[in-house]
């Protein structure tokens, strides 16, 4: 009779747990179906274009990197001395412009948009780390030697420059465009920032750091530059 009790009593408690298991399972279905309810919604992040008519407002003074230029580089960290040669002004002037296949003249895009990203130093409401993250490289078409450039309007020159190099003296043989202008693509997250704040970034930029050789961003007056207020700014998308 005892036993018999003991069973009746060890299956109601079976019986109870197995109840509560039943309504333990139904509430964490419950909260499972409530989290697949609740949808997360990523927007898409919205960029626009620009077509940025560029002024420049000092001489430019374009000086490539070139072959010549790099063997002696590699001559002087392998510890070996380059052959001199006969100077020629006039090659060395041709060599250092940046071209497209087309014989015209270009810059480096790329110039462009890390003077932007420079111009950050001058507002305290944006870093250079944002900004290279908001305002997305600017584009250019491929030179002679690769290099994504910009098209360059006006008409170069030679010039001669003394310079220092190391503790020796040498010339220079560059081109300089005087007068010159430009057109950038420029694309940016809209969302981010607004278009007035993008222009005023590219005009500080060609302000206080410019582009090519003896910029201000290395203690020389020449490659500034700003937004051309007599062109329009094209809004491509």
């Amino acid at each position: 009779m005892e036993s018999r009790c003991t069973d009746c009593y060890g299956a109601a408690v079976a019986e109870r747990n197995q109840e509560d298991y039943v309504v333990a399972t139904v509430e964490l279905n419950g909260k499972a179906d409530s989290k697949t309810e609740a949808t997360i919604v990523i927007d898409k992040i919205a960029t626009e274009t620009l077509l940025v008519p560029i002024l420049g407002t000092a001489p430019l003074i374009v000086n490539r990197f070139t072959e010549k230029a790099k063997r002696q580089m590699l001559d002087k960290m392998q510890g070996r001395k380059s052959p001199k040669g006969i100077r020629d002004p006039e090659a060395d002037y041709e060599n250092a412009f940046y071209r497209f296949e087309d014989g015209s003249y270009g810059v480096p895009s790329l110039g462009f948009w890390l003077a932007t990203i420079g111009a950050a130093r001058f507002y305290s409401a944006v870093t250079m780390t944002a900004l290279k993250q908001f305002l997305l490289p600017f584009r250019g078409e491929p030179g002679t030697d690769g290099t994504m450039l910009v098209k360059v309007t006006g008409e170069p020159h030679m010039r001669e420059d003394a310079v220092t190099v190391g503790r020796t003296r040498d010339l220079r043989y560059r081109p300089e465009f005087w007068p010159w202008s430009t057109t950038l693509t420029v694309s940016y997250v809209s969302t981010l920032l607004s278009r007035s704040s993008v222009l005023s970034l590219i005009d500080a930029g060609g302000l206080g750091v410019g582009i090519c050789e003896w910029r201000p961003e290395r203690g020389g007056p020449f490659g500034t530059y700003r937004v051309d207020p007599d062109r329009e700014v094209e809004v491509l998308r």
